[in-house]
């Protein structure tokens, strides 16, 4: 059975084809510049590749342009679209609407697209491609969609709720959702795994971090709390999020650099984080490479980063009265040995003891390294939210 995987952005199609038999990525690229001219990038799982420009008015066209890559030309991978079983979705913002993964019908499509106030980069771009998917598509090939939200729709209302009056949550439906829950959801399943445990005896940290970052305490198998709040800005600092600050610091910012409501949400989105505290990069690497060179700013950034991890990981670990297992995944996760190292320094207070050394060799392979006297286990574990996203769908359709 082959799954195609999609994950839209406002002016982006990302995919994979997965075959569920075996579970191996026959195909996977990127659609981009959607409603500016536009650009196919397309790889095959045997090396062909496609890089081509093209013209993208909607996501309608990026959605034929993807099916043709896949069944045209010299980097095709299956004859005809009676092939593909299904297309599995990512929404990032389900809400409290959507708990869990559910059939796209065009009644789901347009509550999606109803959230986009609480997701406005992610929701509408997620509904316009399910739409244009619904026309290149069969009306018997199903659409599955999987929340990005869902996973976190465990945790209980002390962990959810912000100190504003109970009628306003209630109108506004201002909460906290957290994000990433695909990946959380998928390497805490594969820790569980790789431990030999059931998850639902474990108290795990699962530290996804890369241009966006998530921080997650998961009990019983369960999100329990999470550091993304309402919209993916809240939490530790990342790529150009500026993460946590006091309410009473933006409006002053506000005020102070006269901006509306409009520009300050760009400021602490785009303009802060990484990139606004180093003044060199918002990508984690450029960082590094400025602190080698004795760059004071990048190295405080650095800093915040790896010390804001740590506040989290003892939260979580005093919320859940113990902790077995963290987890490090996401672009940086995966492949910052000095990400990782900077934050398992200094917590025998948790009995988490690292070997640096081992640390140093790991880039983008499942590996435990903590040592073995340590009480808490550590682990790198890469995250793979397209797999997942299929194996929702598969397990979805198959019903």
């Amino acid at each position: 059975m082959l799954i195609l995987v999609v994950n839209a952005g406002s002016s982006s199609l990302k995919y994979q084809l997965i075959d569920m038999d075996g579970e191996k990525v026959l195909a996977k690229g990127n659609c981009d510049r959607i409603g500016i001219d536009g650009h196919i990038s397309h790889k095959t799982h045997d090396g062909r590749q496609i890089n081509e420009d093209c013209s993208f008015p909607t996501h309608t066209e990026a959605f034929e342009k993807l099916v043709d890559s896949l069944v045209n030309g010299d980097a095709a991978v299956i004859s005809s679209m009676s092939e593909i079983s299904a297309v599995g979705h990512r929404v990032v913002q389900g809400a409290e609407v959507f708990s869990e993964t559910t059939i796209a019908t065009d009644e789901v499509i347009d509550k999606i697209d109803e959230l986009a106030e609480l997701a406005p980069v992610h929701n509408h771009a997620h509904a316009l491609a399910l739409r244009a998917c619904k026309k290149v598509f069969s009306a018997d090939v199903p659409q599955v969609v999987v929340f990005d939200t869902a996973f976190h729709q465990t945790m209980p209302p002390k962990a959810y709720m912000y100190g504003i009056p109970y009628e306003d949550y209630e109108k506004y439906h201002v909460r906290k959702y957290g994000f990433h829950g695909t990946s959380h959801r998928f390497v805490s399943a594969a820790l569980a795994e790789a431990m030999g445990k059931d998850l639902k005896d474990l108290k795990v940290v699962s530290c996804h971090l890369g241009n966006g970052s998530s921080i997650t305490a998961i009990e019983n198998g369960k999100s329990i709390d999470t550091s993304m709040g309402f919209t993916p800005l809240d939490g530790v600092i990342m790529g150009t999020r500026s993460g946590a600050i006091d309410a009473s610091a933006v409006t002053y910012l506000e005020k102070k650099m006269n901006l509306n409501p409009d520009e300050m949400s760009n400021y602490l989105n785009k303009q802060c984080g990484f990139l606004g505290v180093s003044h060199v990069s918002s990508d984690n690497r450029e960082i590094y490479e400025a602190i080698h060179h004795g760059d004071e700013k990048a190295q405080l950034t650095a800093d915040m980063l790896r010390y804001e991890i740590k506040k989290y990981i003892g939260s979580y670990a005093a919320v859940m009265n113990g902790l077995d297992a963290v987890i490090f995944t996401g672009g940086i996760g995966e492949n910052s040995w000095e990400v990782r190292g900077g934050v398992c320094t200094n917590m025998d207070y948790l009995g988490i003891k690292i070997d640096f050394d081992l640390n140093k060799t790991v880039r983008g392979t499942l590996t435990k390294i903590s040592t073995p006297d340590s009480k808490v286990e550590v682990w790198v574990i890469p995250t793979n939210e397209e797999l997942l996203i299929a194996r929702d769908t598969l397990a979805i359709i198959s019903k």
